[in-house]
């Protein structure tokens, strides 16, 4: 399948330069035209995309060369796309920054999308230097097609006119100036922006689009992306076929949001229904046959979890039974007997799991990692490998056995090498994050082991 795809790729010097602020109000403002435009986030982000439904919406999707393949991350975007007016991906860090060896780079998605790229870059204490750093990220590699600059957090008129000048003596366009205002500063927390579940200010997006389209030229964004070329799919994407063979429960609430909506998709196709839950607010789960509790934050809410005792008790009970239990780092730590959050307050968690986790104020792991099984579980057999990510504040505490561990991890940057997570029963839990459109094996087989759990249980009943 062939289809014409306008799309640009929205980069940055560096991280912390506007770039999500940007690309939010960009999305708004073509929202505000009219136009279906479908966004993209490069990288492991769980929180970035959450603001690019809210702004454009519809549901936008991770980019990342290291979590899956590169022709399943292609046909990704060319199938969710394709009936989309325009793309926009926002980019991660800065241009050329990711994994060992530039791996999920911005710079790299770019070319793999044959994508033009449009700059981002922080002015704020800058003038002419702006330019000589443009012009650095253009000639660093020259095939990357650099469309142009918008200049973020400019200080005055005078400000803009110097860099202005500047950025045509190296022939660079300036496609947006953009006037530095705290009003439109995205709240963040540690690990980021606050996530969407917590802060859906569409007044804020609605402004924040306004703002962008006085001051991005928004027709020469537009003009930009539809000249290029059309995409072509590796090979058609799998439907799902028939009715779902299995519930499978996804906690969803402000604690617990870490998903990647491809990967749920993934389970559908292979016969998942979703039913989703909250661990904050519900009493007791609902009638499914398997959980996967995704990353989020758990540690602000540990009062309010550990407090709803009966959820607890009866995802233990589940566990006991052996359903299949899958947690994502904040499900991982929710999984296991305590969390410690930043106070040094400790409160009891669904002790599953052994051992506990404790926060830290300095962050503790970031990265792409290769992650071993080391037994037969719910997501493969001994000794498969799966490709994810880690970013996380909190670290283990001491379990009395450590034979239950869940994986060998292998960083990609440094080939370090650590054992990490636990198994018991049917439970799995650790601090990896992975995309199932990666391991779709992994998919099957958690969703095998939920229909044996459902077999199980129906011949016991």
């Amino acid at each position: 399948m062939e289809c014409s795809i306008p799309r640009i790729v929205i980069a940055a010097t560096k991280s912390s330069s506007g770039k999500t602020t940007v690309v939010t109000g960009l999305l708004s403002a073509l929202r505000q035209r009219g136009i279906k435009v479908q966004p993209y986030k490069v990288g492991p982000d769980y929180i970035d995309p959450g603001y690019h439904r809210l702004a454009s919406g519809q549901v936008s999707h991770n980019l990342d060369s290291w979590l899956m393949s590169k022709e399943t991350m292609r046909d990704m975007f060319i199938s969710s796309a394709s009936e989309a007016d325009l793309a926009v991906v926002e980019g991660v860090m800065g241009l050329y920054d990711g994994g060992n060896n530039g791996i999920s780079s911005t710079a790299e998605i770019a070319q793999l999308l044959a994508a033009p790229v449009v700059l981002v870059i922080d002015c704020k204490s800058m003038g002419a230097s702006a330019a000589a750093l443009a012009l650095g990220f253009r000639e660093y590699d020259s095939s990357l097609p650099l469309a142009g600059v918008i200049l973020n957090r400019l200080g005055s008129d005078n400000h803009e006119r110097i860099i202005r000048e500047a950025m045509d003596k190296v022939g660079i366009p300036v496609l947006g100036a953009v006037r530095r205002n705290d009003l439109y500063k995205m709240p963040e927390r540690h690990l980021g922006l606050l996530p969407t579940e917590e802060n859906k200010e569409l007044v804020f997006l609605d402004r924040l689009g306004r703002e962008i389209a006085q001051q991005v030229d928004i027709d020469a964004i537009i003009r930009i992306a539809r000249q290029t070329a059309p995409m072509q799919l590796a090979s058609e994407r799998a439907v799902q076929a028939g009715s779902p063979k299995v519930k499978i429960g996804i906690a969803r609430d402000e604690a617990f949001s870490f998903y990647y909506p491809e990967s749920i998709l993934i389970l559908q196709n292979k016969g998942a229904e979703i039913v989703e839950f909250s661990p904050l607010n519900d009493a007791k789960l609902p009638e499914v046959d398997g959980l996967i509790l995704g990353g989020g934050f758990p540690e602000m809410f540990g009062e309010k979890l550990s407090a709803n005792q009966s959820l607890r008790t009866d995802i233990k009970e589940k566990a006991q039974q052996g359903m299949p239990i899958y947690g994502e780092c904040g499900g991982f730590m929710y999984l296991t007997e305590s969390l410690t959050d930043f106070s040094g307050r400790v409160y009891p968690m669904c002790g599953i799991l052994p051992g506990g986790v404790k926060m830290n104020n300095k962050l503790q792991m970031v990265g792409y990692v290769t992650a071993e099984l080391l037994n037969d579980s719910l997501l493969g057999r001994k000794g498969d490998r799966i490709k994810g990510h880690e970013f996380h504040f909190s670290t283990e505490t001491a379990a009395e056995d450590l034979s239950k561990r869940a994986f060998k991890f292998t960083r990609s940057r440094n080939g370090e090498e650590y054992y990490g997570g636990y198994c018991w029963k049917k439970v799995l839990g650790s601090y990896l994050h992975m995309h199932f459109a990666g391991h779709p094996e992994a998919a099957e087989c958690f969703i095998n082991q939920c229909l044996e759990y459902k077999k199980n249980k129906k011949e016991k009943d």
